[in-house]
């Protein structure tokens, strides 16, 4: 049986704790490059004949200063990365020991108290023979030594954890700063030379921990972290759509900066389209940029106000070269639901948050890693939306209204999006020219489901490649009208009845039956 201090041992997440070592110590390691860069600019300052006097001396001073304070920094940080690699090892320690002590005191059927010793003598079996007593009477105190090892280890452990934040004080870290157990790791940054805590999200955390987690920061915090982790700021899940505008405009800054480089035409495409309809005097807002991934999803109005919020989500043969067609699309359907709703405030997204097969020839198209990989980023921007209004929601606001237009393979994505943990955040899911879902509309875990497939049509019959049709009446849907004649990629037509029938979905003007 265990006691309740080894059981909170054995349970410690020290795979957390090395994570957060590896990334204490590569801040480290950027460090002194960063303070040679710093220090190359202030000697330049001090050599150039284009700027002198007073001015062009302080800034040197200045920057003097701040690689000053990047070596205090520097030893600091690396006073304390050497106390929370000694708590890393000391708490794997203890942790392996307190498991292998519950394991021995399970199998000696013996009791440990909180102190990880013996509570009585151990239970013999029923006519146990003496050797059988001598080897329960072994284990049990091999339990009770390993279980004082254990807690030997994890008092070294929680002793140079407290000690961590000792090297951080001599540069002005409050106390309060420092870890106060495993999971309470925290980085520290200078705003306005004061010293704050700023906890940075790590993968898999939820969209609303994000959400409340940026709404504690200052501004000048934010504006820091997106600065300084565009990356990361542009790509979190729950943060509101200005603050990832923001942080992938740098991004898109840097990868204009090399036509050589990989993402260049990516770049180049997303640059183009934002400029393009900035010149037009409308508002665009990039939520998503990866120019490696060649992933791109931009916005055609302000996320964080409108009421009506579509995200368009193309299928076979759609690039990041496609980026304008696509952003066609989206704003198209915006203006069809302008029209359902006179007045309402719509953003659409053109939604490039995954690499749509190139073909219909390529094995991707008939299989469904791409949908599966567009499925998880469709459902966690789905949820970050959501969440990030949620944190922000002004009293009195109407709630926001969220439709996912997929479009041929683009419905896959929704099929398998449904499919990840936890309920899809869409209040409505229109499939256009889809080949085939798994299951029945219910299953997609939207309110509302409509689709749209015409007769011409032959990906939504011929094929099933899949799944079964969606136009078939035990799948569920609303259906959508659509000319017979309409062809694959004639549904957000203007001239077609589909796309004004999508607007009234969007704006909540149509209703399913």
């Amino acid at each position: 049986m265990s006691a309740p201090g080894l059981t909170a041992v054995a349970a410690w997440d020290t795979p957390l704790l090395d994570g957060a070592v590896v990334t204490l110590e590569a801040v480290t390691e950027r460090l002194p490059g960063w303070r040679a860069r710093l220090e190359a600019v202030a000697r330049s300052l001090s050599d150039t004949e284009v700027w002198s006097g007073p001015a062009a001396t302080e800034a040197a001073t200045a920057l003097g200063r701040v690689s000053e304070v990047a070596t205090e920094v520097t030893a600091a940080l690396e006073g304390s990365l050497g106390r929370l690699e000694d708590t890393a090892r000391e708490a794997r320690t203890a942790q392996e020991l307190a498991e292998r002590a519950l394991a021995e005191a399970a199998a000696s059927d013996v009791v440990l108290g909180a102190g990880g010793g013996l509570v009585g003598p151990p239970l013999p079996p029923p006519r146990a023979a003496p050797d059988e007593l001598a080897e329960q009477a072994a284990g049990a105190a091999r339990a009770a030594d390993t279980a004082a090892d254990a807690l030997r280890a994890a008092v070294r452990a929680g002793a140079a954890a407290a000690g961590s934040a000792d090297p951080l004080a001599a540069v002005g870290v409050p106390a309060a700063g420092g870890p106060v157990d495993l999971a309470g790791l925290a980085a520290a940054a200078a705003v306005d030379g004061t010293w704050v805590r700023a906890c940075l999200p790590v993968a898999g955390t939820s969209p609303e921990s994000v959400a409340d987690w940026w709404a504690e920061l200052s501004a000048p915090e934010r504006d820091l972290l997106t600065s300084v982790e565009p990356r990361l700021v542009g790509s979190l899940d729950g943060l509101p759509a200005w603050a990832r505008d923001r942080a992938n405009r740098l991004l898109l800054d840097r990868a204009l900066s090399d036509p050589r480089a990989e993402g260049y035409a990516t770049a180049r495409a997303a640059a183009d389209e934002i400029a393009a309809e900035e010149a037009a005097g409308r508002t665009v807002q990039l939520w998503t940029f990866d120019a490696d991934e060649h992933l791109v999803a931009l916005a055609y109005g302000d996320l964080d106000a409108a009421e009506d919020v579509a995200l368009v989500v193309p299928g076979v043969g759609n690039g990041v070269e496609d980026l304008g067609g696509i952003g066609d699309d989206a704003q198209a359907v915006a203006d069809a639901a302008r029209v359902a709703a006179p007045g309402a405030a719509v953003a659409t997204v053109a939604w490039l948050g995954y690499r749509p097969p190139a073909n219909v020839l390529l094995p991707t198209a008939w299989g469904e890693g791409r949908a599966a990989t567009g499925g998880q980023a469709l459902a966690g921007d789905l949820a970050g939306l959501r969440a990030a209004r949620a944190a922000e929601q002004v009293p009195g606001a109407p709630p926001l209204r969220t439709t996912v237009v997929a479009h041929s393979y683009g419905t896959v994505v929704v099929d398998r999006a449904a499919e990840v943990s936890g309920e899809l955040d869409a209040d409505a899911l229109v499939l256009l020219g889809s080949p085939g879902m798994d299951g029945p509309a219910s299953d997609l875990e939207a309110e509302q489901v409509f689709e749209a497939s015409a007769p011409a049509d032959l990906v939504t019959w011929l094929f099933d490649v899949h799944g079964g049709r969606t136009d078939d009446p035990d799948f569920g849907a609303t259906a959508l009208p659509a000319d017979w004649d309409t062809m694959h990629w004639d549904y957000l037509d203007p001239d077609r009845p589909t796309l004004a029938s999508v607007g009234e979905v969007v704006a909540g003007r149509r209703e399913p039956g």
